[in-house]
C-alpha cells in the first residue's frame, strides 16, 4: 500500500509516495523551498506543488515544525510564520489539495514513529528520545514504544536561549561553527536532556544524520547510548504516511 508523505521544514517542503509495505520511499522525493514568509497559504500552495509533482490524488500524511493537537489545530509555529497558530491544519490543506484526506502530525514526533516502527528505536523498550537537527531541534519521546507528543524539547533554555538557537544545524551554518565546536553545544543539551529524562537511547535525525560521522565522535560524557536515525532525513515523510495509513 502506498501513501503520500509530505514533511514541512523550516527551509524546505519535501514529500513522496510511501511504500508501507517496504517502509521505504516508493520514489525519489521531490523538494521545494519553504515560502518566506511561510504563511499558512504560502505553505499549503508548496505542499500542492509537491503532490502535483506526482499526480498524486489519494491518502496524504503531513508533518508540521509546531505542535499540532489530535484535531490537526496548530499551537505553535516557532520557525514559520506566526499565522499558523490556531490555524486547523487539517482543513486548510484538505481544501487546498482538492478534497485528498489529509492527516497532520508534529514533524519529529513523525520521525519519531518511523524511527521507533522500522530503525534505529526498533524493538526498543523505556525511554526513547528523538532529536531532529535542523532549522530548529524538533523532538519524540517514546515509554516502552508509546508515544508522548508534541514535547517540543528543542525549545528548552540553554545558555539563557531557546536550545535550537545554540545547537540546532542552522546555529552551526549561521555561526560558522566546526563539527567539534558544534558537537560540544550538542553535548550540553543532550546533558540537559538526559538530566530531565533519564533515557536509555537518543537517536539523532534530520539532515546532519547522514553526517554523524563528523560530530558523534566528539560527544562524550553522555550516558545514554547516542545513535544515528537509519531513515535519515526521510524519517519524516514515512512516519507522516505511517500516521496517515493508522488514522484511515
Amino acid at each position: 500500500m502506498q501513501i503520500f508523505g509530505v514533511d514541512i521544514g523550516g527551509s524546505g517542503i519535501k514529500g513522496a509516495p510511501v511504500d508501507l509495505d517496504k517502509g521505504d520511499l516508493a520514489q525519489e522525493r521531490h523538494k521545494v523551498l519553504t515560502p518566506h514568509p511561510a504563511t499558512p497559504d504560502t505553505v499549503a500552495d508548496g505542499v500542492k506543488e509537491v503532490l502535483d509533482h506526482f499526480g498524486w490524488t489519494g491518502p496524504v500524511g503531513v508533518t508540521f515544525p509546531g505542535v499540532v493537537t489530535d484535531d490537526s489545530v496548530v499551537r505553535t509555529a516557532a520557525n514559520v510564520d506566526a499565522a499558523w497558530v490556531d490555524t486547523d491544519a487539517r482543513a486548510l490543506l484538505g481544501e487546498r489539495l482538492g478534497g485528498l484526506p489529509v492527516t497532520v502530525v508534529n514533524d519529529a514526533d513523525a520521525a519519531g514513529v518511523a524511527e521507533m516502527e522500522l530503525g534505529a528505536g526498533r524493538g526498543r523498550r523505556g525511554t526513547v528520545v528523538l532529536l531532529t537537527f535542523g532549522t530548529g531541534i524538533g523532538s519524540a519521546v517514546f515509554s516502552d514504544g508509546v508515544l508522548v507528543p508534541n514535547t517540543e524539547l528543542g525549545h528548552l533554555e540553554l545558555k539563557g536561549h531557546d536550545a535550537e538557537k545554540r545547537a540546532s544545524s542552522k546555529a552551526k551554518e549561521d555561526e560558522d561553527l566546526s563539527w567539534e565546536r558544534w558537537a560540544r553545544r550538542v553535548q550540553r543539551y543532550l546533558a540537559h536532556v538526559e538530566m530531565l529524562l533519564s533515557p536509555e537511547l537518543f537517536v539523532i535525525g534530520g539532515g546532519v544524520s547522514r553526517k554523524a560521522h563528523k560530530f558523534l565522535p566528539h560527544i562524550e560524557d553522555i550516558r545514554a547510548t547516542i545513535v544515528p536515525a537509519e531513515l535519515q532525513n526521510n524519517a519524516g515523510i514515512v512516519g507522516a504516511a505511517m500516521r496517515a495509513a493508522q488514522r484511515r
